[in-house]
Formats: structure tokens, sequence, C-alpha cells
């Protein structure tokens, strides 16, 4: 082993363990197309992972492009699947676990079964030139993704091959990515039962409408931490943390009557009255906090429903007791402002946002400009107005994840 090759080692050992500190799929997803492309100096490339026996195109990444964007937007880019086959490059590494290093894309012999689109290349004015595609597999042999890294640059910045060592390398990372993800995936699994429970009680709640929430709140998030110059290490750890919170933010529904949560019109003043303490209930199916994540749970929780004028409920609330602090009349004390905890204004505004551009028993989706007319409306009395600037200046970025996780029996 070389000296450069030794360093790129310890620097993957490095990687493994901030990898491992990463709890969320999605944010885990694009870690490891982050670091994947810094290991090897790749300027692009693409993460898919697999489900139903086909390859799904999870995230994207192109330096040169990203260059081009104003501050604080990102790439938008198609969701689609590709089958497990020898058809396209990356169902070929799939198909038969094997990396594919390709060093010019448009000069793939035409004895080879696979075939490079150049679709993307003609819509963007981007030159794809070499390519180092691998499977990510488990210690069990299962095929659990395909990382494609794309237009390695050397140290004068000229797009060079892929080299035997940077497959060596690779070969390493993949095998540390594979463990991270598949902790990661069993994290996932274990949240979205406990949804799949709260869905039997409420159909309201589902797997794709909490995914939609947890990563509309990360980008709500994470714009609002650089523009008040957090550092880079400080949004990566509280992106994660918001994402799992975000998705139990109604755990505590699986605590209120079927007569309540399945009613299809509108609930009588005592009916809300009841559907208001899953707030609380969530609070107590949570426990106690051993953890950040824990924490912002249990605050997400109890107060996504509180309102930027102090109109919301359930109102100030004592995490150690689990009960609301009242006041001498016996009252709830309203929270307003910014009293209401960071996280839970975040997701009271994805929250919001999904239902009304969501279908529902009692109602349909909303059209688009009537949504944002509404979310409009409600800023400085229901959301926060510096979260709603927000909002508005990343709207691709909310639409983008929104049709990540299509309202479908087989979403993903």
């Amino acid at each position: 082993m070389n000296k450069t090759e030794g360093n790129r080692i310890r620097e993957i050992l490095q990687i493994d363990q901030e990898l491992n500190r990463v709890q969320d799929l999605d944010l885990l997803l694009e870690q490891i197309l982050l670091n994947a492309r810094r290991v090897v100096n790749a300027e692009a490339g693409s993460i898919y992972t697999i489900s139903d026996q086909k390859l799904y195109f999870r995230y994207t990444q192109n330096e040169e492009k990203e260059k081009e964007l104003p501050q604080g937007e990102k790439l938008i880019y198609s969701i689609f699947h590709l089958n497990i086959d020898d058809s396209t490059i990356s169902g070929y590494a799939a198909n038969h676990k094997d990396i594919l290093n390709i060093p010019d894309m448009y000069k793939i012999p035409k004895t080879k079964p696979y075939k490079f689109s150049d679709q993307y290349d003609k819509l963007s004015g981007y030159k794809t030139v070499s390519s180092l595609t691998f499977p990510l597999v488990s210690n069990q042999g299962k095929i659990l993704g395909v990382l494609q890294l794309l237009n390695k640059k050397d140290d004068e910045g000229k797009i060079v091959r892929f080299n035997k060592e940077d497959e060596t390398i690779i070969n390493h990372f993949a095998s540390i990515a594979t463990v991270a993800l598949q902790r990661a995936q069993m994290t996932r699994t274990l949240i979205l039962r406990m949804i799949r429970t709260s869905s039997l009680r409420d159909p309201k709640e589902t797997g794709a409408h909490v995914n939609r929430v947890g990563g509309i709140a990360c980008e709500l998030y994470e714009a609002w931490a650089w523009k008040n110059n957090l550092p880079r290490p400080e949004i990566l750890k509280n992106r994660d943390t918001l994402k799992m919170a975000a998705m139990l933010h109604d755990v505590g529904k699986v605590a209120i009557s079927d007569q309540i949560l399945k009613k299809p019109g509108k609930l009588t003043p005592d009916e809300y009255e009841i559907m208001q303490l899953h707030t609380i209930k969530g609070a107590e199916l949570l426990g106690d906090t051993e953890s950040d994540m824990e924490q912002a749970a249990l605050e997400v929780a109890v107060h996504h429903h509180e309102n930027w004028d102090g109109t919301g409920y359930p109102g100030l609330f004592d995490f150690e007791k689990k009960e609301l602090i009242l006041d001498k009349g016996g009252k709830n004390r309203p929270l307003n402002g910014e009293m209401i905890p960071l996280y839970a204004r975040i997701v009271a505004i994805a929250d919001v946002y999904d239902a009304l551009c969501s279908r529902r028993v009692y109602k349909e989706a909303w059209d688009s400009s009537d949504v944002l007319a509404e979310m409009q409306t409600m800023t400085g009395k229901k959301f926060d107005p510096e979260l709603m600037e927000i909002f508005f200046s990343i709207l691709p970025n909310i639409i983008h994840v929104w049709n990540k996780y299509p309202d479908q029996p087989d979403a993903h």
C-alpha cells in the first residue's frame, strides 16, 4: 500500500464514524454520495436504492452545475426507476454485483450490453466523460443499491479516467457504506412500522405523509440554518435529528378513538377538544428523553399545532412531568412567537402544506395556487414569518420533496 492510498483509507475510516452518526436513511444516502465523490475526486454522481426488484433513483450531485445555482438552491431532478438487467450501466452493476469503470461514456464498445443515455447531458449542457459504477452489497450478499461516480478530476482540474487505486478505495468505502445503510434502513423500518400502527387508526397518517413532512421540514431547517450562519457540522446533525422527529409528529393519535379519527366530516367542539389530546399523548408514548432526537421528537409531538399568534394548542408544557402548565384559573397558558420550539414551528408549516396538497376522505387536494395563497394568508398568524419567507424562497425544493413520496400503496 502506498502512502497516498494509506491516507485515503484513513480518510474512509473517518467517514465511517461520520456515516454512523447519521440516523435517517435519506440523509445518509446524500452523505454516502457526497463522501464517495470526495474520496476519489469525482465531480458528479448519483445513488440508487433497490425496492421491488428495481433500482430507484434517489439523489444526484453535480458540483459544476451547482455552481450555477443561486445560494441556497439545489439541483431539481426527476424521480425514476430502472430494471435490474444488463441494458443500463447501473442495472448491469446491480445485476452482476460488479464494478464498471468506463473511461469515456460516449465510447462504450458496441459489443457491451449496456448503453449510455446522453439525455441529461443534452438537457443540462453538461458533458459526462468518465464513470465508476459500483454496487452496494451487504455481507450477506444482498444488493442494497448502486452508486455511480462521474468525471474524476486530477490535480489540475482536468477530467480523467478512474484508476485501479480508485476501485480499491471504493471497495473499502462500499463496505462501510453498506453497513451504515443497513442500519439506517432498519431505523426507517421501525419508524414506519410505528406509523403503520397509527395509519390503522388514522387514514391520513401514511408513510408517504410522514416522509414528505420530514423531508420538507429538513429543507426548511437547512435554509434557515444557512441564513443564520450555523456551522455545517451542526446543520447536518440537527437536520438528521429533525427528520426523525418530524416523522413522529402525530404518533399520539394512536391514543385517540376511531370514532373521532375516522370521522369523515367536521368534528364537533367536544370531539375537537379530544383530538387535541394527541399532542399530550404523543409525549406520554415517547417517554423519557435520552438523546437529542428523542427530545426533538417530544417537542415536535407536543407543539406542532401551536400558532405564531398564540391561538394554537396545547400551550406551555412541562416535559419532565408530561403535563400542561396551567394558569391560576386552570386554563392552558398559550405559546406564541419564538416561545414555540423552532422544530415545532418548522413541522407546523410542513404538516399544513402537505395536508392542503393531499387528498383526504373529507376533501380533494387543493390546487397549488390555492395552497400557496392559503399559506401566505396564515403567515404571521399560524406560521413564523421568517420561516415562511424561507418557505417561498425554496419552493422548488419543497415541491420536489412532495413529489418524491406519492400517495400510493407502493410509494417509495
